[in-house]
């Protein structure tokens, strides 16, 4: 047998073996002659039941009618080959999509002997087609219905190259206006001059995407502010093919937060006036007092010229009023930053006490403030950095309470060991702490609550120096801070002084006469108030709360002089009044206040009206003249 028979049969063994492809011939009439195991699988048919039959039996009847199946032997005798895609027929009659080639066979004297005739079933291939081609639509029509985004396609050139009904309505430009421009036309010409939209494009393939908010361009000329985002478009081989662009006018969200900005400095400016305005009243308040030691001393210097032991207590007075009006400048500066420390021996329950309305005018009606002291010795340190410390805390605590609350304040002595709390030696330590049920602070803020700066607040509620001006006091008298605080549990600020030994002493009484009942909350103003009736020969009781000048109105029926300021914690001098009326009908009650008689007014009403005022500072004369025009 010669060789080409040999690799004849081969190949005929090979195509007959082929399940992937339906290979077979066709005589020159159409007429199947041979069939492989491929054609078997998809087609259905043995070779016994199709060899001899017209091929034309795979077609749809459609097709036949249509002279399709002629159409096709005559294509590929005429021009070499037939290819196609199309519907054809299985012996149980489903139907298949099939890719077809057809090419003719012709013998030596180009006589056609025949065709050969391949089929390949692609119905998945076709149907992922189609299942690809729906997808697509479905999301090209998704970005074509998407009205309040601009998105579009650029050319790794960045020409357009597609447009959205977003895009129309944003940019105010139809596609056939803008397809294959620049997209650079939507920047403003400085934006063009500075290299944006390239920048852009580039930091877009280079970091695979780029995000901005800025000014651009409709198509009549008008801006709007757009956040703009792009990403660059890679094909399989990781070749740029382009960009795709979103767009949105945010041009109305700017302006409303921009108009929220507005809104919030101005309420912030207006708190401040307000703070100001509180700040100043309080400050104007107590420096009445202050003057009113002094004006008062002067008076009774010239009053009483030959008795130098009550000159000089006078002028201790006088100049117990004038150090505290430096002690509160120096608050003032220390607020400011601008006051170095100065230690000194303090009486930290008598600086308290001194400091107590201060501390209520900081805290709002509906809260409640508790204050408990027990004997603690004194500290030293630095008496108006101590007092700033405790307005900041108190101040904090506040701001942590709800619509009402309580506030604490306490002092005591406590014995430490070594180390016990932080790096402290063992020994005798003041303990003060300022405590409220307020919100509480996280783990993590808590931590981070010394920090200079760091703070919860809202802008402009806070600088955040607060808890370390604090801090650095601690540091600085020897002692330290500790806070303890929990969500929904409040908060609570232990400072530990090392207590020094020594020992602050009482002040001398004065010889009494007709007793006279003086109460203030400020002990240098009650000491010259005491001097004063004292020159105008009464027994003067001193009370520096309403409190304590109750009890003492119920211990001395005799008192015939009832002199109290107005604005005090817990109970204010209208409320002192009313009750001492009730006691001795026919006692002399004369008011006084820092305070302009206008707002006293407001706020007590009818109450303060019933008695006399007479506005601080007062002289020796203004009180003596009082009394006696004062009615019972």
């Amino acid at each position: 047998m010669s060789q080409s028979y040999l690799e004849a049969d081969r190949l005929n063994l090979f195509i007959s073996k082929v399940t992937d492809y339906a290979i077979y011939m066709l005589s020159a009439d159409g007429e199947v002659v041979s069939w492989n195991a491929g054609a078997e699988r998809f087609k259905g048919y043995t070779p016994d039941e199709i060899i001899g039959t017209h091929f034309s039996a795979f077609y749809t009847p459609e097709d036949r009618a249509n002279g399709v199946p002629h159409r096709a032997l005559y294509q590929a005798r005429t021009t070499g080959k037939f290819e196609d895609e199309g519907w054809r027929v299985r012996k149980d009659g489903s139907l298949f999509w099939a890719s077809v080639v057809i090419d003719p066979i012709f013998g030596a004297d180009d006589e056609l002997l025949g065709y050969t005739k391949i089929t390949r079933d692609i119905t998945e291939k076709r149907r992922t087609a189609e299942a690809l081609h729906a997808s697509e639509e479905r999301f090209r029509l998704l970005v074509q219905s998407v009205t309040d985004y601009a998105i579009y396609m650029l050319s790794p050139a960045g020409l357009i190259t597609n447009w959205n009904e977003g895009a129309r309505r944003i940019k105010r430009l139809d596609f056939d206006d803008v397809k294959g421009s620049h997209f650079s036309r939507f920047y403003t010409d400085e934006d063009k001059r500075n290299g944006i939209p390239g920048k852009a494009l580039r930091t877009a393939e280079r970091d695979g995407r780029y995000e901005t908010e800025g000014w651009r361009v409709r198509g009549d000329g008008t801006r709007f502010w757009a956040h703009v985002v792009i990403d660059p478009v890679f094909d399989s081989a990781r070749q740029l093919i382009g960009f795709a662009k979103i767009t949105r006018d945010i041009t109305e969200r700017r302006e409303a937060a921009l108009m929220l900005e507005r809104t919030r400095e101005a309420l912030q400016q207006s708190q401040k006036l307000e703070a100001i305005g509180k700040l100043t009243g309080g400050i104007a308040h107590d420096f009445n007092n202050l003057l009113n030691v002094i004006c008062s001393g002067i008076d009774l210097l010239r009053a009483t010229p030959s008795d130098t032991t009550k000159h000089r207590r006078i002028m201790d007075s006088m100049e117990r009023a004038a150090q505290r009006g430096a002690a509160l400048t120096g608050q003032l500066l220390a607020f400011a930053r601008q006051q170095p420390l100065a230690l000194e021996l303090l009486d930290i329950n008598h600086v308290i006490a001194s400091f107590e309305a201060v501390l209520r005018r900081a805290i709002p009606s509906s809260a409640r403030f508790v204050i408990e002291k027990a004997h603690v010795g004194t500290v030293r340190t630095d008496v108006s950095q101590f007092e700033s410390a405790l307005l900041n805390l108190v101040i904090n605590a506040r701001d942590a309470l709800n619509d009402d609350g309580t506030i604490s304040l306490e002092t005591r002595q406590v014995i430490l060991g070594d180390n016990e709390i932080d790096h402290l030696p063992a020994g005798i330590y003041a303990l003060i702490t300022v405590g409220d049920d307020g919100t509480g602070m996280a783990p993590e803020v808590a931590a981070r609550a010394l920090e200079p700066f760091f703070t919860t607040k809202a802008v402009g509620k806070g600088t955040g120096l607060g808890l370390s001006q604090v801090y650095g006091l601690m540091q600085q008298s020897g002692g330290h801070l500790v806070i303890k605080s929990a969500l929904g549990q409040g908060t609570c600020i232990s400072l530990y002084f090392p207590a020094q030994e020594a020992e602050l002493g009482a002040e001398p009484e004065a010889p009494s006469l007709d007793k006279a009942l003086v109460v203030d909350d400020q002990p240098d103003v009650l000491d010259m108030t005491v001097a004063i009736f004292q020159s105008l020969g009464y027994d003067a009781i001193a009370a520096n709360s309403g409190a304590e000048a109750m009890h003492l109105l119920q211990q001395h029926r005799d008192i015939k002089v009832l002199f109290t300021d107005v604005v005090m914690p817990d109970m204010n001098g209208v409320v002192l009044a009313q009750a001492a009326r009730e006691l001795a009908p026919e006692m002399k009650i004369l008011l006084t206040s820092g305070y302009m008689s206008g707002p006293l007014r407001e706020q007590f009403g009818n109450g303060l009206a019933q008695f006399e005022l007479i506005t601080k500072p007062y002289r020796l004369a203004d009180v003596a003249k009082r009394l006696r025009a004062a009615t019972t």
